[in-house]
């Protein structure tokens, strides 16, 4: 379970309900069936009218995405791994990695793998890698744009939605009271547009990019691991080469937390000794 999108989902309910309240408007208001027609059923269409089917088709998948936590190899298990890797084959040479590969769960890095057993060119392997990564991607930047143009509709559809209400509002200009419920209803539409644009489709797009981005680095050490691997590159190099794709700040956490436990492992061996 993804936290962080439940969370947001609630504060902005919150913040939008409350809100309401607090300046007097009832939330009562906000059942207003011809807003919700408008809103998001004219999304729904400006999609369909936008993308293909086939991409209409991801929507789901994509929305399971945003709200289910991703599970990815951290980036410190991933160069302690190719380290570990990078021993063996110094040691006893890259086929001798032909049985750790078939246990590779990952996709991506067991191809990478086999590419790299089976003798290819490291320039071809390195092509063939950066192609996939390419590819995934583009199939994710896709499935953000879906909810980033639904964001970009549905303010405006709030606005059509908006002047629709108007212009019925100034059919009942000789009743004061219903043109006043009318004219608060009309504004309703506009309300669920910007609320559905800011709060919902835009952030899920944002969500969507900021998961694809923590992927492909992942991807970018695999790609990078494995041809230092072919090359015959010493563990210790691997990791220097590999540390760039962690943050500073969490390599001099990752230092310190080294200093103290060899700072309490030789205090344990003066306290023996």
């Amino acid at each position: 379970m993804e936290k962080s999108t439940y969370i947001g989902l609630f504060l902005g309910l919150i913040a939008v309900g409350l809100g309401m309240v607090l300046k007097g408007a009832s939330i009562a208001t906000l059942a207003n069936p011809a807003a919700i027609l408008i809103i998001f059923v004219g999304t729904a269409a400006s999609l369909f009218i936008g993308f293909p089917t086939s991409e209409i088709k991801r929507i789901p998948a994509l929305i399971k995405v945003i709200f289910t936590e991703q599970k990815l190899v951290s980036k410190r298990e991933l160069i302690d791994q190719f380290m570990s890797w990078a021993s063996i084959a110094r040691r006893e040479g890259l086929l001798a990695l032909e049985n750790t590969s078939d246990e590779i769960e990952d996709e991506f890095l067991r191809n990478g793998m086999k590419m790299i057993i089976d003798g290819g060119e490291p320039e071809f392997v390195r092509d063939v890698l950066n192609e996939e990564i390419y590819a995934i991607e583009e199939r994710h930047a896709s499935g953000a744009q879906i909810f980033s143009q639904a964001g970009t509709y549905a303010p405006t559809l709030g606005v059509l939605g908006a002047v629709v209400g108007l212009i019925a509002a100034l059919g009942n200009l000789s009743d004061i009271d219903v043109l006043g419920h009318s004219i608060a209803a009309a504004f309703v539409a506009t309300l669920m547009g910007i609320f559905s644009g800011y709060v919902l489709w835009h952030p899920f797009a944002n969500k969507l990019k900021r998961k694809s981005k923590r992927e492909i680095e992942i991807k970018k050490i695999m790609v990078e691991g494995l041809l230092s691997i072919q090359a015959g590159v010493s563990p210790a190099a691997i990791e220097q080469k590999l540390l760039v794709y962690i943050p500073l700040h969490e390599r001099m956490a990752e230092r310190a937390e080294e200093k103290e436990a060899n700072a309490q492992a030789r205090e344990g061996v003066g306290v023996n000794g």
